[in-house]
């Protein structure tokens, strides 16, 4: 086993070219000639593979940690290049994705018949019904939507009446409670007053009665 700091590197690289090559040639080679569901099959297979070589240059950045200063400029050249490449064809699947899909739009579409069947072909037909019934259940969820939004705001306002109501309820109980403490001082400061003035009586006159 190669115990050079660069060895991993190096494994990661070849492993990255590898994938690249094959990339290209889907992309660029006789693959690119490829048409319809062959070719959407092709660039799927791209995709994969895109991600497998972005994995390799994510390890050759690790690698790059342990590679010594002297030759370490170098191989960060390299890992440039290896996401230069990455990027490269990254953007290539992309507009060729485009391509496909542009491809599929402009497709001619079937002739129109010539029956007397007011929608045209069987196909047309079951699309326009197709197309009908997800407007119509498009339409009933809508509908069930702003149902369910009206319970919602008719709930939230007896919530809101109920939440007032205790409110009030409270702010009343408490207005009571202040009383009844305003009570409670009043008595509490008379009954001092009395139980000051039976003290003063028995200590001075010896009764609380000094006349009898």
């Amino acid at each position: 086993m190669n115990s050079a700091p660069t060895a991993l590197f190096d494994s990661y690289e070849q492993d990255f070219q590898q994938f690249i090559a094959t990339i290209g040639k889907r992309l660029e080679g006789e693959d690119s000639n490829e048409l319809g569901e062959e070719r959407k099959a092709t660039l799927r297979r791209v995709d994969m593979e895109l991600d497998e070589a972005d994995e390799m240059v994510s390890q050759m950045e690790i690698e790059m940690q342990g590679i010594p200063q002297s030759i370490r400029a170098e191989y960060h050249t390299r890992l440039r290049t290896a996401k230069a490449d990455l990027v490269r064809y990254k953007k290539l699947l992309k507009d060729q994705r485009a391509q496909v899909a542009r491809s599929d739009l402009l497709a001619p579409s079937q002739p129109f018949s010539t029956s007397d069947d007011p929608y045209g072909t069987n196909s047309d037909r079951a699309r326009l019904l197709a197309g009908t019934s997800r407007l119509e259940d498009g339409t009933l969820r809508l509908q069930e939507s702003q149902r369910i939004a009206l319970e919602t705001e008719n709930q939230g306002a007896d919530i809101l009446m109920n939440l007032r109501t205790q409110r009030e309820q409270i702010e009343h109980a408490r207005s009571t409670l202040n009383t009844a403490d305003s009570s409670i001082d009043r008595a509490s400061n008379t009954l001092k007053k009395m139980i000051r003035t039976y003290v003063y009586l028995v200590h001075f006159y010896g009764s609380a009665y000094p006349n009898s």
